[in-house]
């Protein structure tokens, strides 16, 4: 299954509700995501451009989508980003595969 790492941060308001009641997210998070087939690796926060990092995986791209745009939607994030992560066998294979792709440079 693809991995998916999600880049969050949250709203001063959401942060206010976690100063009030601190809760384990990944209890949150965890079950929402088996319910979609997918799996929680891990739940991070971290000091600089974003509050957190989560690692998923998910069946495809569909229901990684249907999965972020619900948190997304809910309003308690500034942002949430997302990169579809290959492995090394995948890149490898991609490698593998760019000398057949025919392609023009602008100019060329």
């Amino acid at each position: 299954m693809p991995l998916y790492l999600v880049r969050f941060s949250y709203t001063p308001e959401a942060w206010a509700k976690l100063i009030k009641e601190p809760e384990d997210r990944r209890e949150t998070i965890r079950p929402m995501l088996e319910a979609a087939g997918g799996k929680l690796h891990g739940l991070w926060y971290a000091f600089g451009d974003h509050d957190g990092y989560v690692l998923v995986e998910a069946p495809d791209n569909t229901t990684a989508a249907s999965t972020l745009v619900t948190v997304a939607g809910s309003g308690a994030f500034r942002s949430v980003s997302t990169t579809v992560l290959l492995t090394v066998e995948e890149t490898l294979d991609a490698l593998r595969r760019a000398p057949s792709i025919a392609y023009r440079p602008p100019g060329g």
